[in-house]
């Protein structure tokens, strides 16, 4: 009988397991969800309902009747590769990119690009996710980590799940921010009245981001955003709640879009010990075009 293995990390902890699988899967929701009627999903070997909440760093096992419908193709993509070695390819992805494949997004993912570029990626995430460590929402662009093998898999892993590994993001957000540096230290949880967002839920995940005004304009500011933890969609939640949406953001913003292309939000620095060697790797990535043209329009008083 055909399986599918999928390790979690702390991104995922809050979520429900049916949730969870039916976003990383073909899988719908109801089929999961009938799947753990029928004892056919395990975490950590253990049988579990559908409203199981991940913690992070399970071993969830899939079993299943037949070859799922979605093949995932290797497809030739101009990759911005970073850095690669034996173990770990850093990617500085673009915004607009999907990082995996999932209903609704079949092709030209970064993973459909991975496997045509790599003969080996590690398998720890079942095959609608081959070396995908962490992933970055579709229009937030910049820096990720993606393994070549399960052993740097799981070490990468591990130290996203004891914060070793450490995340910094340029946003630009709505209004002017008064304070030169802030935290927010505030629970984040599924958002009860709708799935496909979240929200900060005092039943929710401990979640933290520090963040630093760069430069203030005429209606926003540039700021500096430090990822303690690593909740779904943790700054553009974070940066709402305060009062200061991420600029173009469509799930949590609170003006007028100012386009379909989403949050002005980069991922520009990228910290972790590597598997092997256990030296720290810290890599960088400028701002894009598209974010550079904005902060020249805001520095004119055209944006």
């Amino acid at each position: 009988m055909p399986e599918l293995r999928f390790i979690t990390s702390e991104e995922d902890a809050g979520e429900r397991v049916d949730s969870y699988l039916s976003g990383i899967s073909d899988f719908s929701r109801t089929r999961i969800q009938k799947l753990i009627d029928e004892d056919r999903i395990l975490v950590n070997g253990e049988r579990v309902k559908a409203n199981f909440r991940i913690k992070g760093s399970e071993e969830i096992l899939l079993t299943y009747e037949e070859v799922p419908p979605m093949q995932i193709l290797p497809q030739q993509m101009d990759l911005d590769i970073v850095y690669e070695d034996d173990d770990l390819i850093v990617i500085n992805k673009p915004k607009g990119m999907v990082v995996h494949p999932a209903v609704g997004h079949r092709d030209h993912t970064l993973v459909n690009g991975l496997l045509y570029h790599s003969k080996t990626l590690s398998g720890i995430n079942g095959m609608f996710r081959p070396g995908i460590v962490h992933r970055l929402d579709k229009d937030t662009s910049g820096l990720l980590v993606c393994a070549k093998n399960d052993e740097a898999h799981l070490f990468l892993s591990e130290q996203l799940s004891d914060k070793r590994c450490y995340r910094s993001y340029y946003a630009l957000v709505e209004g002017i921010i008064p304070h030169d540096e802030g935290e927010i230290n505030a629970p984040i949880a599924r958002d009860k009245k709708d799935r496909q967002k979240m929200a900060v839920s005092a039943g929710g995940k401990e979640s933290l981001t520090l963040f630093k005004v760069l430069e203030r304009f005429a209606d926003s500011t540039l700021v500096e955003c430090e990822l303690k933890t690593g909740r779904t969609h943790q700054i553009r939640v974070h940066m709402s709640y305060i009062g200061f949406p991420v600029v173009n953001d469509p799930k949590y913003g609170r003006r007028k879009l100012l386009d379909d292309s989403g949050q002005y939000l980069h991922a520009y620095k990228l910290s972790f010990l590597h598997p092997k060697t256990q030296e720290r790797m810290t890599f960088t990535t400028e701002l894009p075009d598209y974010f550079k043209t904005m902060i020249e329009n805001k520095r004119a008083g055209n944006g």
